[in-house]
């Protein structure tokens, strides 16, 4: 029985499901055994359920992200990845519903930029290292300019640790449509360089107070050897 908006059976997931799955990947479920409701259950209509929106360790999962990947659909039907990157806090999260971040100037190629001008459907990855998580985010994206908004420019630009100094001619806001938070398999776990030296700091602590201890008692033998030789 085909699903509408608003069965009672639809789910989180199926919002996703109705996006990323197509017949030929959800046979693909059926046939390995793939225990997947929206394979077991495919729509008629591929617009089902309510926007999702972002839970809380996910927004904070994005929030405190430094890299992350942005996929748009080109022209010729082929996607188009890019990665973009800053300081903790360059993604911004609104709201449960909304992503925003600025666009700093690159290479002046503007192929996500005349992508969206055409398509605005966006697709994000961000991966956490460390806890091995990776949440994959379907949205729309709007462009705001610099000259329309140039307060939003600012904010975009603005994180906790201080203004990010770098040109920002404009901004993308994502409309949150779906989102899914999957399996941490085959993810390696990589440490940021702040966290690395962190760790290398907690490492060498005792090795520096020992060597400094080492430095007073030789200090005291010096001191010890030049009083002995001023008595002889």
């Amino acid at each position: 029985m085909p699903l509408v908006p608003g069965d009672p059976r639809i789910d989180d997931t199926t919002r996703y499901g109705a996006i990323a799955f197509s017949d030929a990947s959800a046979n693909r479920q059926r046939a390995s055994g793939s225990i997947n409701w929206y394979g077991r259950h495919m729509a008629e209509g591929r617009d089902i359920g309510e926007p999702q929106e972002l839970d809380g360790p996910t927004a904070q999962l994005i929030r405190s992200t430094d890299s992350f990947f942005l996929a748009t659909v080109a022209p010729s039907g082929w996607p188009y990845i890019q990665h973009r990157g800053g300081p903790p806090g360059f993604v911004h999260v609104p709201d449960p519903s909304t992503i925003e971040l600025g666009d700093y100037s690159g290479n002046q190629q503007f192929v996500t930029l005349g992508n969206l001008d055409r398509d605005n459907r966006i697709a994000l990855f961000f991966i956490d290292y460390p806890t091995r998580t990776r949440v994959k985010v379907f949205g729309r994206a709007e462009i705001i300019e610099r000259a329309a908004d140039p307060e939003f420019i600012d904010r975009m630009l603005t994180t906790e640790h201080g203004m990010i100094r770098t040109r920002c001619d404009r901004g993308f806001r994502i409309h949150v449509e779906a989102l899914d938070r999957n399996c941490i398999k085959n993810i390696p776990v990589k440490y940021g360089s702040e966290r690395m030296a962190e760790s290398l700091h907690l490492a060498r602590a005792p090795l520096l107070d020992e060597i400094e201890q080492l430095r007073r008692r030789n200090q005291e033998l010096e001191d010890e050897i030049a009083r002995l030789r001023g008595q002889r």
